[in-house]
């Protein structure tokens, strides 16, 4: 979500701020080169200004830099400082990288990235040694597990962030301590793993994400893993973007049986109120915001599709989700990475008028809010959840990697407020057909689980047999 003007740069606090916020702590923050990663960490910034609880210097590279400006606009007074992200910041012998993950060719490359990055370690220290008034602590990503260790050495204490679930990181534990993958990886295809601290919480083999699915991976992955978990255990903090109401039983069991303490500071989604220009009429509405209003003046439902911005999705598994959309004969606004992508011929021609489809960034969380917007086809990324759960959307849950497995575990068997696409593992040629797409959107959309809603009148949106979620409300949360 991104799609507002970039605000200016703030420069370093200058004489006047320093005089007029003296008395306030100074927060350096500084996530991890990723849009999913940056946004709640921004969000945060807003919050922190807006409630006149910290000053804050906001750490990216010049890469990155026009998106974190976007995302800070609005937020009063955030430094932010740029660390120069050359070529030579590679391993020896390493060819140049691009400065943030949407920019990788392979998620198998993720690892070297991680790596590669740590060497703005000094630049980073030099930041830290140069702010004026010194910095009282410093949120880093978990994945810049070397910042936390630069603040440490200056006498910074730290605060982790890590920008999923507290059901991801007690269950992360569980798996590096009881390994249920060696037993899973031997068992029957319906064997289950029962977590003793939650003896309700059965882990089939699906929902471990990879490396943890393969009792016998080593290599880096396994070693960045370690990396991110020494950061996290010792940071003064752990910073989860999630509440009590939803989480409240693992906040607890973090906090009594692993730490550092948990921080549950979200769903930070709603920390920003400043509406989108448009509202005001400074700019022109985006065409999906119009498209939407269109259908929502039409008494329409309306599917929103978004499968991540991380983990690209291979061409031929677009053209079955562009197939299922096809048969089920749903309304949908569909935002499409990479921007090229092939979604098979006569598709958009086909779709037009019910389908909207967008190639490029847009403003995820007005999409979710949108009165018309009854349903989510998503792949469970935690920013998404939340954004989705946080405006009263239920969710057709697709995990693609990471920790996502685990949180659809959680959408899908505790909240109750999402159903899930089949795994890939029992696809066909490990890809969700076009049949399973459609039937899980229109039973998502109608409640009923036929694959072939076209013949259905589309305005008589009907949710599927679980638990509708409430908005939160944000004025119980933020109202300051």
């Amino acid at each position: 979500m991104a799609s507002s003007a970039p605000a200016p740069a703030s420069t370093l606090p200058c004489s006047e701020a320093h005089d007029a916020q003296a008395q306030l702590p100074h927060v350096v923050i500084f996530p991890f080169m990723a849009k999913s990663h940056t946004i709640p960490l921004a969000d945060l910034a807003h919050l922190l200004r807006r409630r006149q609880m910290a000053t804050v210097t906001f750490v990216t590279t010049p890469g990155n830099a026009a998106f974190v400006r976007a995302a800070l606009a609005g937020a009063d007074s955030v430094a932010i400082v740029e660390l120069p992200f050359a070529d030579n910041l590679t391993k020896p012998g390493a060819p140049p990288l691009p400065e943030c993950v949407e920019s990788l060719d392979l998620m198998s490359s993720f690892p070297a990235f991680v790596e590669s990055v740590s060497l703005l370690r000094p630049r980073f220290e030099k930041t830290l040694a140069a702010l004026r008034p010194p910095a009282s602590a410093v949120v880093a990503d978990a994945f810049l597990y070397w910042a936390h260790e630069a603040a440490g050495a200056r006498g910074v204490p730290t605060l982790a962030f890590f920008g999923t679930s507290v059901f991801a990181h007690v269950t992360r534990e569980v798996l590096l301590r009881d390994n249920p993958a060696s037993v899973l990886t031997r068992g029957t295809p319906d064997a289950v793993f029962t977590v003793p601290e939650f003896p309700d919480v059965q882990l089939a083999l699906a929902d471990l994400a990879f490396p943890f699915n393969d009792p016998a991976t080593t290599g880096p992955t396994r070693e960045m893993d370690a990396k991110i978990g020494h950061a996290i255990a010792s940071s003064h903090g752990l910073i989860v973007n999630t509440f009590d109401a939803m989480e409240g039983r693992y906040i607890q069991h973090w906090n009594r049986n692993i730490g550092p303490r948990a921080w549950p500071v979200g769903p930070l989604c709603l920390a920003r109120t400043a509406e989108a220009a448009w509202h005001h009429g400074d700019v022109a509405k985006p065409a999906w915001m119009r498209w939407l209003d269109e259908k929502a003046a039409a008494g329409r439902a309306v599917l929103y599709v978004a499968l991540g911005t991380t983990l690209a999705v291979e061409s031929a598994q677009l053209r079955e989700v562009a197939d299922g959309l096809d048969r089920a004969g749903l309304d949908f606004i569909w935002a499409v990475r990479p921007v090229d992508a092939d979604l098979g011929a006569g598709f958009e021609e086909r779709v037009r008028g019910r389908g909207e489809v967008v190639r490029g960034w847009v403003d995820q969380r007005a999409i979710l809010a949108h009165e018309c917007v009854k349903g989510f086809l998503s792949h469970c990324g935690w920013n998404s959840v939340l954004e989705s759960i946080s405006a009263g959307v239920p969710l057709a849950v697709w995990p693609m990697g990471a920790e996502q497995p685990v949180n659809a575990k959680l959408v899908v068997d505790e909240l109750g407020v999402g159903i899930r696409v089949p795994s890939k593992s029992n696809a066909v040629s490990g890809m969700a057909r076009s049949e399973q797409i459609a039937k899980v959107t229109s039973e998502l959309m109608t409640g009923e689980p036929g694959a072939d809603a076209a013949s259905r009148d589309g305005n008589g949106y009907k949710p599927a047999g679980f638990c509708r979620p409430k908005p939160v409300p944000v004025k119980n949360i933020y109202a300051h």
